[in-house]
């Protein structure tokens, strides 16, 4: 095991602490949160079904391919939502975890993982956005409020309702609930009872894309499309189903109801409400309203409340107070859900994590942005090119779940932890990035007009196929970077973590291997200077360390060029992409007039745009040397503080060892004389009494070793008390270690095996080297011992890394546990008998005083190694 580096410790902003707003953003929810009965759960997660983006897309679909392709398109959509989430559903809810954490352990990695992070973002903004500009239309209806007053409102009273999380949230939830549904029911219910000649007019209705309003399998295909977009709604409903209580006996009916319900079942209020939406959009045109005025959902719902009331301003003010309810039920959830995918992707990307509220303000914003772009008016196409992606991540991650899993190919559990993870997984980065970029081209129209209709359903099974064969080829070595280390203290529920200082349970926690020490989730994934060596070998690991913690420390961080540029390029495109976004909206706000038409004011803006790219170019680079500038400094304080740590723990070490010495000094003054005189005592009385019988002979013998065992005692804890200054010379190693062992006794030696490959010599004090290397070398006999001379074996080796030496000595004895390991260094703790607990403490000590460190990897019942390392002195001709 080696030595523990100091961490840095981390200080969270108060909102990030409290765990009430942040509700476990990028971590396991805890059991303790998870309060809530499975019923209040799935209300609150079914709260979100109030879109009336459902009514827009049912009413679409219907206006455009007509009732016979759009009833039979909603149908088996219903059905492939239902079956494809309800996996999805069933490992959330099982592992508690949100959907960007259920990616990262199925098929994705670590990294990989932000794709789906982004793609589900996007979602969240896209129908925010959507039911953003439905609210504002409501507004604008009834209080003559301007559209863009209107989008700013629908953004802004989300924030304190969001602000709080799951806890607002769920209580908003409950109480609009059952108003929402009535008022949802009521005109249905009149229509149906009162007018059940207009269903008829409904199942009639031919679509302006259908030349006799029969079955198209073109149309059909292209209504699947868009509708495909919704399967990622199970991203929100499991944000809310993670904070299901854990599934035990009594309660495994409920918790089964909550996440069949709130899980895969949200699509079937959702299939209803699509089919409410294409029944009003019917209406609303054949009472004359054009096609983009009946599939404003407020129009909709104008014309669904005629068969409620006669009196036109009550059936405004119902559709009015519907809309608002259902906007706010379902932006709460939109906002919230967006907060924790942007915290996500941005916590990978920039190592940085300001609070959920931050990316919750974010979020909005796009939206806004959206809404003021238009958004509403493209809403068909937008969905439909979202559908491809949609459904090609939704293949990929219910491959693993449903399949893979079921297989034995992945693994049974769901891994989130970034020290645990790859980067990437090929199983789904692989078949979603070609499952993605096919469709496309399918969708573009390139492999003809069957294809370009039918594009999201061959994304779903391209990568549903692709991911399955990439799993079964490569037999899932890439889910899992490393085995899981345990944790110490297996009966303690709740673990510190020793950099941000905070508790939480111990699925949230990790054995950090850079800093060695136990780490949340958060901090594992947040820390930027261990650069993942927890997933390599223990050679890289400590080099790692030594370049980080060095004296070298500025000439080994600054990035190379080749990743500045990339890193500049990144930037700039984000920045352009931005630029452009708030020129484009310049674009659409300014009102063309006949002095000044719009197509000079778009030509003015883009020359204004080309112009500024230079600049932005500029800030681009300016923003990466700050970025690594502020890296520089936050490493050089790391440094500092590890150095203070070791100055702390140095100056507590030597006040311990001077009040040893002091004990031991005056002990050994008192104690040696007497012992002196016990063992010269014994050997007289055992000569004098040669022929007396066995007991007495066997308790002078007992007697005079323990004599002698006191001796040694006192004798290490005066070495172990005094400060030797070491003699430091060139020793070649190699011949050095065979030395040694020629003069060990032949019971050590059989058990021997030399692999000595270092071939140079190593600054050291050969006597003082001496010492450490026989007290590790019988610290390995003795673990030989306890499995039997026959099975012990110890293999010495001697390798060269870089300027460094690595004495190391191997047994396949007994191994230590982790929390063995963890204290073999401390002084006078011992697990043997007679020990002193002196031996490692010395040779740590001795290994420190030649520039070098001990390394300890240890496992129970397998065995011990133990690394001597030591600085090089240079190459030793042979």
């Amino acid at each position: 095991m080696e030595t523990p580096q100091s961490p840095a410790l981390r200080s969270y902003h108060s909102w990030i602490a409290n765990e009430t707003l942040e509700d476990y953003s990028l971590r396991y929810a805890a059991r303790s949160f998870r309060r809530w009965s499975p019923f209040v759960i799935a209300n609150t997660a079914l709260g979100g079904i109030s879109f009336l983006a459902l009514e827009a897309i049912g009413g679409a679909i219907t206006l455009s391919y007509g009732f016979a392709n759009a009833f039979p398109a909603v149908l088996i959509t219903c059905l492939f939502v239902f079956v494809t989430n309800l996996p999805i559903a069933y490992y959330s809810s099982r592992y508690n975890i949100d959907m960007d954490l259920l990616t990262r352990g199925a098929g994705f990695g670590y990294i990989g993982s932000t794709i789906t992070s982004l793609i589900y973002a996007t979602f969240t903004f896209i129908f925010f956005a959507l039911e953003g500009a439905i609210m504002a239309q409501a507004l604008k209806l009834f209080a003559d409020v301007p559209l863009v007053l209107g989008y700013i409102i629908s953004s802004l009273v989300i924030i304190p309702i969001t602000f709080m999380g799951v806890t607002m949230i769920s209580k908003l939830q409950m109480v609009t609930q059952p108003i929402w549904i009535a008022m949802l029911l009521a005109p249905f219910i009149y229509i149906a009872v009162g007018h059940p000649e207009t269903l008829d007019q409904w199942m009639a209705f031919a679509g302006s894309e259908t030349s006799d309003g029969g079955f198209d399998v073109l149309a059909f295909g292209s209504a699947i499309g868009v509708l495909c977009a919704l399967s990622i709604q199970i991203g929100e409903q499991v944000d809310y189903l993670r904070f299901l209580p854990d599934k035990t006996r009594e309660n495994r009916w409920r918790w089964w109801a909550a996440v069949i319900s709130a899980g895969p079942g949200w699509i079937v209020v959702g299939g209803f409400k699509i089919l409410c939406g294409s029944l009003l959009a019917v209406l609303a045109v054949s009472a004359g309203l054009s096609p983009s005025t009946a599939l404003e959902p407020i129009h909709m719902y104008i014309k669904a409340y005629e068969y409620v009331s006669d009196d036109p301003r009550t059936v405004l003010a119902l559709a009015a107070v519907f809309v608002l309810i259902s906007q706010v039920k379902i932006n709460v959830t939109n906002a919230y859900a967006g907060s924790l995918a942007w915290s996500n992707f941005f916590s990978r990307v920039t190592h940085y994590h300001p609070g959920r509220v931050v990316w919750l303000i974010f979020n909005i914003l796009i939206s806004l942005l959206l809404m003021l772009l238009g958004i509403f008016q493209t809403l068909e196409l937008v969905l439909a090119v979202y559908s491809v992606i949609a459904a090609a991540w939704i293949g990929s991650i219910f491959a693993d779940l449903a399949i893979l899993k079921p297989m034995g190919v992945s693994p049974p559990f769901t891994e989130f932890k970034r020290a645990y993870l790859y980067d990437f997984n090929p199983v789904g980065c692989g078949s979603m990035a070609f499952a993605s970029l096919f469709a496309l081209i399918c969708f573009m129209g390139g492999f003809g007009d069957l294809a370009e209709a039918y594009a999201a359903p061959i994304a779903f099974f391209t990568a549903l196929s692709g991911a399955v064969l990439i799993g079964v080829a490569t037999r899932g070595r890439y889910y899992l970077a490393r085995p899981r280390v345990p944790l110490a203290e297996p009966d303690k529920p709740v673990v510190r973590c020793e950099i941000c200082e905070l508790e939480y349970e111990r699925p949230d926690m990790v054995h950090c291997t850079f800093y060695q020490r136990p780490i949340c989730s958060l901090c594992c994934s947040l820390d930027s200077h261990c650069h993942d060596v927890c997933k390599s070998s223990g050679t890289v690991l400590e080099n790692s360390r030594s370049r980080y913690f060095g004296r070298a420390l500025r000439s080994k961080i600054a990035p190379r060029m080749t990743q500045r540029l990339l890193k500049v390029s990144g930037v700039l495109f984000s920045l352009a992409v931005m630029t452009a976004a708030v020129f484009l909206l310049t674009y659409r706000l300014i009102e063309p007039t006949a002095l000044q038409p719009h197509v000079e004011s778009g030509t003015l803006l883009l020359r204004v745009f080309l112009a500024l790219l230079p600049l932005l170019a500029i800030g681009a680079w300016w923003i990466v040397l700050s970025h690594e500038s502020r890296e520089l400094a936050e490493r050089d304080l790391v440094t500092s503080l590890e150095k203070l740590r070791q100055a702390q723990q140095e100056l507590a070490s030597n006040e311990r060892l001077a009040a040893i010495g002091q004990i031991t000094a005056t002990v050994s003054h008192e104690l040696r004389n007497p012992l002196g005189t016990m063992v010269t005592s014994t050997d007289i009385l055992r000569r004098s009494l040669k022929n007396a019988d066995e007991p007495v002979t066997g308790e002078l013998q007992r007697l005079q070793r323990n004599a002698w065992r006191c001796v040694r005692i006192i004798e290490d804890l005066l070495d172990f008390s005094r400060k030797h200054a070491p003699v430091m010379s060139p020793v070649a190693i190699d011949r050095w270690v065979k030395q040694q062992l020629s003069e060990e006794d032949q019971e050590i030696a059989h058990l021997i095996t030399l692999k000595l490959d270092a071939g140079c010599d190593v600054l050291a004090d050969a006597e003082r080297l001496r010492q450490a290397f026989s007290n590790v070398l019988q610290n390995a006999a003795q673990a030989c011992e306890e499995r039997g001379k026959q099975s012990g074996q110890i293999i010495i080796s001697t390798q060269r890394l870089r300027d460094r030496v690595y004495l190391s000595v191997s047994d396949n004895g007994g191994g230590m546990s982790q929390d063995v390991a963890d204290r073999v260094f401390e002084p006078l703790f011992s697990t043997k008998a007679f020990g002193v607990g002196l031996g490692m403490p010395l040779v740590k000590r001795i290994m420190e005083q030649h520039g070098g460190d001990v390394l300890i990897e240890s496992q129970k019942d397998v065995g011990t190694t133990v690394s001597l390392v030591l600085p090089c002195a240079g190459e030793r001709e042979p």
